[in-house]
């Protein structure tokens, strides 16, 4: 902890402002979401399709409109657009814990979702501008308050929701409220010039970035196979231990252990790939921990404890991966991005990821239920790996042929 403060305290104060934003943005966010489905489903009775919907909206306004909030962060500033997405996700937060009809509902979860494209790609690129050549120590300190507000959000949400989920709402939205009148009051402006041109020529010079496509193709594998923390190893975690407090147990888990070496271990696991190699490589070694996080799934035994301990160790192997490739991927688009357009970099990437990341749900999901019925459940896990290896050997080819190196003007 002693380290995590000094570290912090070493950077001015638009960073260490940023690093608090994004620690309350999530505890905000995973205080409500995780129990909006119960809440849908239970407390208002949606059909199912209903949730699925409000859910769906939500996701989609936000992966799907990241180049649009990127593209506004480099022409109207960083700061005006973390402003408005967190009054945004205020509104939308408390519309989400008082409407009743699915109309509203969908309102609420379309105004949450853009907000998120608002800020995200704003609070990066800012971040990546004010860290400077520090951007891999920043981005490595980045992901502990990231975790951290991952880890704390669902515990004080469950205690709120106990009570009510319209309480939960409430404080989640006072959170971003508070955080609006904090960035507002001490958030420096960034010192840009505002962009000339046309938004299409802007786009046209991303999309004509071939080096950054490339790296972003590459990475989408990265994403599908962390999500997976949220989707197959719980799913997963349900189905060996019961739905009963065994398998809630056993969920959470996978949650403490991925936060807890994510914040313990990220300043150190950076530091040390730092010191001893490139980005790329660090990339490589990343994503190779990524596909060796799902053998243990793959080879353990499908009934006993031992394939519960396998969960586990795959989560630890994925939170380690995680924070191995972070900071670096990070730092990677902006180096890419040539120091130009970084938010609208930042924001095409996060499109094209976040399509990745819902067709690999789509077919894990389904993967690993007809799989078990083949008789062949270990199939599911050994194609995340073969997943993983793919995208290893494609970043390590992109790093060989020099694809990953900074771009000039």
């Amino acid at each position: 902890m002693n380290r995590i403060l000094a570290q912090y305290r070493s950077f001015g104060l638009p960073v260490r402002l940023l690093l608090l934003n994004q620690f309350t943005i999530n505890l905000g966010f995973y205080m409500l979401m995780p129990y909006l489905a119960a809440h849908l489903s239970g407390e208002l009775g949606l059909a199912a399709w209903a949730v699925g919907l409000v859910l769906g909206i939500r996701n989609f306004s936000q992966q799907g409109m990241f180049l649009i909030g990127g593209t506004l962060a480099d022409r109207l500033g960083h700061k005006p657009m973390i402003v408005a997405g967190c009054t945004l996700r205020t509104g939308g937060f408390v519309l989400l814990g008082f409407a009743d009809s699915v109309p509203a509902l969908l309102i609420a979860s379309a105004a949450t979702g853009f907000a998120g494209a608002l800020f995200n790609p704003a609070v990066r690129a800012y971040v990546a501008q004010d860290a400077g050549e520090r951007r891999v120590e920043a981005f490595a300190l980045f992901n502990v308050f990231y975790q951290a507000g991952i880890v704390l959000g669902p515990v004080v949400g469950l205690a709120l929701t106990t009570v009510d989920f319209r309480l939960t709402s409430g404080v989640a939205a006072a959170v971003f409220a508070a955080l609006t009148v904090l960035q507002v009051r001490a958030l420096p402006r960034d010192s840009r010039s505002a962009r000339v041109g046309s938004v299409l020529a802007d786009w046209r010079s991303v999309l004509a970035n071939r080096s950054f496509l490339l790296f972003a193709l590459a990475m989408v594998g990265s994403y599908v196979l962390s999500f997976q923390i949220y989707l197959a190893l719980p799913l997963e975690a349900r189905r060996l231990a019961g739905d009963g407090p065994g398998g809630t147990a056993l969920v959470t888990a996978l949650f403490v252990v991925t936060g807890g070496l994510a914040i313990a271990g990220q300043l150190r696991i950076t530091d040390w790939c730092r010191q001893r190699w490139g980005s790329g490589r660090c990339l490589v070694l990343g994503l190779g921990l990524m596909a060796l996080a799902f053998l243990p799934p793959a080879i353990s035994p499908h009934e006993t404890v031992w394939a519960m301990a396998a969960l586990v160790l795959a989560a630890a192997l994925l939170a380690l991966a995680t924070s191995v490739v972070f900071p670096f991927e990070m730092d990677t688009i902006v180096a890419l991005a040539g120091n130009r357009l970084v938010a609208t970099h930042y924001g095409l990437y996060n499109t094209v990821v976040g399509t990745g990341i819902l067709l690999g749900n789509l077919v894990t999901g389904s993967a690993l239920d007809l799989a078990r019925a083949a008789g062949v459940p270990a199939l599911p896990w050994a194609a995340l790996a073969c997943l993983g290896l793919a995208c290893t050997l494609a970043l390590y080819t992109l790093d060989r042929r020099e694809h990953l190196l900074p771009a000039t003007a």
